[in-house]
């Protein structure tokens, strides 16, 4: 249905007032998207990190937006924020090393601490040193929070990286650390030069040692920063890792004059231990030490509140239109000062605020105008004004959307999201996820015939944003975006950066995309796409299972949110909703244990992995892809 009335109507944004002018939805809305960039990414928001005050400031500033032009919380509800947990962080609140030292090697050990560390007798025991959290050890973030104690054996710099291209690399080859803590050098030779170096780059994330140290019996893992690494001597920030669990084995952390001692304590220098070990000469192996251990690490994990500010327009019209809802979407979080492990802020940039200008508050902008414009047409279907909170710590705004089913699912007839969205360049506008439905392309298509952009289409919904949650839940899905930018995820990515006319016109698509929806009398068709590119969160990996992680729950092990059609996964029998606890004999915990899980599978190779599904455990067998 057409609106044949032209219309003249003010609406306030903050200090400036916006003229809206039209006449029915096929004309083009002038909207100065530039105000709703430059105030939402301003410092006044600190960057909109979950949980923190700037973003929730943010989140007020969308709602008096979503009050101006009109919209409704959600059907049944009273308020368009939508509320859901995380983990947050993690607080060290007393972890302690306690060792004990043979008697003859006792005067040693006091030598090569210094007596500096909060050593001293236990229960009368002058063997035994104690050193507390803060100043000599301190736990790390996806630490086991629990008091092991046992022997000390020393493994090198801790990596186990599989045959590659005829070189492997296992500092555990000589080694027996069942039921032992093993202590090991943070991250990786440093003299390893090109390719080699990149390749033993991969396996030095301090997940990775931990989860290898596990595998192989270890019941703790202590982590020294070496004389001639970077930061040597230094504790580990308990920042390092945005732990969403922990990773079944203690782990810390302890300062260098420590750890020297630890290590010399068999008689050998660290710093020649280590320049040795630095030529990544793969028979360079690790020894026991004369050392029995007390590890006891503390930690408090920290539960926060996000919130998604959720704006609703019902239908003009009444109508029992098929799936009467179409979903606009755009995250308005960012990365706050960038100490989160996601920050790509160079060295002199440390600390600063990260505005995401157009991460995403173009996506943010081009929502509040398209809807500005959709507020005032005709609707045969309600529009619901999405602002998802969280996607930058894994899309866990729009999953809980979804797992909640504040609207079903299944009445949801489409979802267009914006996602970087303010840097066009050369008139090219990428638009993803059109395989997930059979209308898109043409519609696009069509649709972008007055405004003029080269469109580049991706078939594959299976994004590192926000369609994934959706699509997932076989909503047909579209998302807008202008592109990477050597700006992404630093300081620097600013509003005077951001390409304004381009984003009024991505704009002025995404509204007429959805006005077409709102009146569509058959909804679009979900079609689930079939394996095609690389997968979001796995870039980097070698091997494609088609598995997409559901990363807003915390269970012991992967959960599902869904398989990628006609993927390994679906083809072995894997579905949204099972639980990988298992894969190629190695247990699974977390995110983490899956992604270095991979790493020891080869393409075309049967391998087994378990799943817990509805309480049952389910063997199945999967065979890898080489990823295209």
């Amino acid at each position: 249905m057409m609106l044949r009335v032209c219309f003249i109507r003010e609406i306030a944004f903050g200090a400036s007032v916006v003229l809206f002018v039209g006449c029915g939805p096929s004309e083009p809305v002038v909207l100065d998207t530039r105000a709703l960039v430059e105030e939402l990414a301003g410092d006044e928001f600190e960057g909109r990190l979950t949980g923190s005050a700037g973003i929730k400031k943010a989140a007020d500033y969308i709602t008096t937006h979503l009050n101006a032009l009109g919209a409704e919380p959600l059907p049944g509800g009273s308020d368009f924020r939508q509320s859901f947990t995380y983990t947050a962080g993690v607080n060290d609140v007393g972890t302690s090393l306690q060792v004990q030292v043979a008697a003859d090697d006792f005067s040693d050990f006091v030598e090569a601490t210094g007596g500096t560390s909060g050593g001293g007798s236990l229960d009368g025991d002058p063997r035994v040193f104690t050193f507390v959290e803060s100043s000599d050890v301190r736990g790390l973030a996806f630490s086991n929070a629990e008091r092991i104690e046992g022997p000390l054996v020393f493994a090198g710099y801790g990596l186990s990286v599989p045959e590659t291209d005829g070189f492997s690399y296992d500092s555990y080859g000589t080694l027996d650390v069942t039921g032992k803590i093993v202590v090991v050098l943070r991250y990786f030779p440093e003299d390893a030069e090109g390719t080699l170096r990149g390749t033993l780059s991969r396996y030095a994330g301090l997940r990775y040692k931990a989860f290898a140290a596990r595998e192989r019996g270890a019941i703790g893992l202590i982590v020294v920063t070496g004389p001639r690494s970077p930061n040597a001597g230094e504790l580990i920030p308990l920042t390092f890792d945005n732990a969403m669990g922990d990773s079944g084995i203690v782990a810390a952390t302890v300062v260098g004059e420590l750890g020297t001692a630890l290590i010399e304590s068999s008689g050998e220098s660290l710093e020649s231990v280590q320049a040795s070990l630095d030529t990544a000469n793969p028979h360079a192996m690790g020894f026991e030490l004369p050392l029995h251990a007390t590890l006891d690490v503390r930690l408090e994990r920290q539960q926060d509140t996000g919130h998604n500010v959720i704006g609703y327009l019902p239908p003009t019209s009444v109508s029992s239109i098929e799936k009467p809802y179409v979903v606009l979407g755009a995250h308005y979080d960012h990365l706050g000062r960038g100490r989160g492990g996601d920050s790509l802020a160079r060295s002199d940039e440390q600390g600063e605020i990260h505005n995401g200008a157009d991460d995403n508050a173009s996506g943010v902008a081009a929502i509040l105008a398209a809807g500005s414009a959709l507020a005032l047409s005709e609707r045969d279907r309600g529009v619901i004004l999405a602002f998802w909170s969280g996607e930058e710590l894994g899309l866990l705004g729009s999953a809980d959307f979804v797992r909640k089913q504040l609207v079903p699912m299944n009445e949801v007839s489409a979802y267009v999201n914006f996602d970087m969205v303010g840097r066009l360049r050369d008139n090219t506008l990428t638009v993803q996820a059109v395989g997930s439905s059979s209308i898109w392309t043409d519609l696009v298509a069509e649709l972008n015939e007055p405004i003029g952009f080269e469109l580049s289409f991706v078939s594959d919904p299976y994004l590192p944003t926000d369609v994934m949650s959706l699509n997932a839940a076989e909503v047909p899905s579209l998302n807008f975006f202008t592109g990477s930018h050597d700006d992404y995820h630093r300081p620097t990515d600013d509003s005077n950066a951001i390409n304004y006319e381009g984003l009024d016109r991505v704009t002025e698509l995404g509204r007429a995309v959805a006005a077409e929806l709102v009146s569509r009398v058959a909804p679009p068709d979900f079609i689930k796409v079939e394996q095609s590119g690389q997968r979001a969160g796995q870039a980097m990996m070698r091997i494609f299972t088609g598995t997409i992680p559901d990363y807003a729950q915390e269970v012991d092990g992967l959960l599902l949110s869904g398989v990628v059609g006609g993927g390994p996964a679906e083809v072995a029998g894997l579905q949204g909703g099972d639980i990988i606890v298992s894969l190629a004999g190695q247990s699974i915990g977390d995110i983490y244990d899956y992604t270095y899980a991979l790493d020891v599978l080869k393409e075309g190779e049967p391998t087994e992995v378990i799943v817990m599904r509805d309480g049952q455990r389910l063997i199945l067998e999967l065979i890898p892809e080489a990823r295209e």
